[in-house]
């Protein structure tokens, strides 16, 4: 018998004799038995019980005679089985894990185990047992604070320039990172040997067509923030109008606040800060967002930078808006499209990083497609399209592949044309669902901008109404053919 089969016997012994004792104490209740002793101390403690439950107490023991130790075994077996497996069960799953350590013996008064001889011991000594467990514990505690000297080791400022580098097109992203990055060293120098220094605003304005690294650039603005010691902690909390903008009065500068105090010590971003200001009339909040944020920039300029972004054009209404707006935001970087050899390293990026191998056919068909449907940069996102074709590609894959008998590690590494082709028409599918989306959207736009006019105008008779709304909805009908009939012929 081994170490672990000795400790478990003899801790099974030590239940089954308590749960004994339990057992039968509870059935000297049960049953009404007492001991001749207890009997007699019981009676002079306690008042004579009432006579109907002592009768009913007399018929139990008629009735169950024999059959009480019975029935007590019987429990004691199946409790004793129970308690055998899991415990048989409990014992092979910790025993490997950890050390084997000295179970102190356990004494139940006038049990057998006060009387029995110990059994041999273990030849490992306790103390050895318990130096193992020690040094286990050690090594885990020195393993937790290298990881925790890792997480809190910062950031240096080369490795994330080196990082920026690395990143696909942004040339002039990154020297005009680079300049702000020498910018703030020398205002740093200069304060500190004494010298007067000019403020600086480091909030940005973000300006370009959709998936051209905007978010991407912000992140790294944080990081480089933090190295530069401008920024306590350097996370990005990122959101656009709906998560600073209430719909009901007074709501809307609490929800600003919670935003911006989850932004402290980093960068706040906000995405299509445009459309704060976009809706001028009725019952909108977006002027109460705007001048709660420019209060909290105020008051935490010291820990808090404030990075917004959005389409060309309308950035520059959003910051001409508002005159606190153009005092805090004077730096500004517009972020071009991705040219069709940047956008086709994107692509070849995905494939190396995850592991994948594109035919030369393969690369032919993907560089067509990106020809064709970049024609509009903000319908097909640059290289959030580029992202969206290679989800699709590998797809497209895996389709492919489940029909084969046998695959190998070169097939699922390889990425062909016919993948390609397949990704292409989902992908053309899912822009004509857009487009189709966008249509609608004008159209909505032009409804409500006729009944803008409408309510502006003095009010006519029910009769001059209806036929006036029918040439106006025609009206807008064929403005929006001819527009789409005109982008076909921009398109051919």
């Amino acid at each position: 018998m081994d170490e672990k089969d000795r400790l478990l016997e003899n801790s099974l012994e030590k239940l089954r004799e308590i749960t004994t004792r339990n057992l039968r104490r509870v059935g000297d209740d049960i049953w009404g038995i007492l001991k001749p002793g207890d009997k007699q101390e019981n009676d002079t403690k306690k008042p004579a019980p009432d006579p109907y439950i002592a009768e009913m107490r007399e018929r139990a023991r008629q009735l169950s005679g024999d059959y009480r130790d019975e029935t007590l075994e019987k429990q004691l077996e199946t409790l004793e089985a129970l308690s055998r497996n899991q415990a048989k069960v409990t014992s092979d799953l910790l025993w490997d894990s950890f050390p084997p350590i000295e179970i102190p013996e356990l004494k139940v008064p006038g049990s057998k185990s006060e009387t029995a001889e110990p059994e041999k011991k273990n030849e490992q000594k306790p103390a050895e047992s318990a130096g193992k467990a020690e040094t286990a514990n050690e090594a885990s505690k020195e393993a937790v604070k290298q990881e925790e000297a890792k997480e809190e080791e910062p950031e240096k400022l080369e490795d994330i320039l080196k990082e920026l580098h690395e990143y696909i097109g942004l040339d002039k992203i990154k020297t005009e990172v680079e300049n702000l990055v020498n910018m703030v060293k020398v205002h740093e120098m200069r304060k500190a040997h004494g010298l007067p220094v000019v403020d600086m605003s480091l909030h940005m304005v973000f300006s370009g067509n959709p998936g051209t690294g905007k978010t991407m650039i912000a992140r790294v603005m944080a990081r480089i923030y933090k190295c530069l010691g401008i920024l306590s902690k350097g996370q990005l909390v990122e959101v656009d109008r709906s998560g600073l903008v209430a719909g009901y009065v007074g709501q809307t500068a609490g929800k600003t606040m919670e935003v911006v105090q989850k932004a402290l010590g980093g960068v706040l971003f906000i995405d299509e800060a445009y459309a704060l200001t976009y809706h001028k009339e009725g019952t909108d909040f977006g002027q109460e967002a705007v001048d709660t944020l420019l209060k909290a920039m105020e008051d935490h300029r010291d820990d808090l930078v404030v990075i917004v972004a959005g389409y060309d054009g309308l950035m520059d209404e959003f910051i001409s808006s508002n005159p606190g707006l153009e005092s805090r935001f004077n730096r500004f970087l517009h972020f071009d499209d991705y040219t069709m050899e940047e956008m086709l390293a994107i692509f070849n990026m995905r494939c190396r990083q995850g592991g994948y191998v594109l035919d030369e056919d393969a690369t032919d068909e993907v560089e067509a497609f990106i020809t064709k449907q970049n024609i509009d940069p903000i319908i097909f996102g640059n290289a959030r399209g580029v992202r969206n074709l290679f989800e699709q590609v590998l797809i497209a894959q895996a389709n492919r592949l489940v029909k084969e008998e046998e695959i190998t590690k070169e097939k699922l590494m390889q990425l062909t044309a016919e993948d390609v082709t397949k990704a292409s028409e989902v992908a053309v599918e899912k822009q004509k669902a857009e487009e189709k989306n966008a249509d609608e959207a004008l159209m909505e736009l032009l409804r409500q901008m006729k009944s803008s006019t409408e309510n502006k105008d003095e009010p006519a008779e029910e009769n001059d109404e209806e036929p006036k709304e029918e040439s106006v909805a025609e009206n807008t009908e064929e403005g929006v053919e001819q527009e789409s009939e005109t982008e076909k012929g921009a398109e051919e």
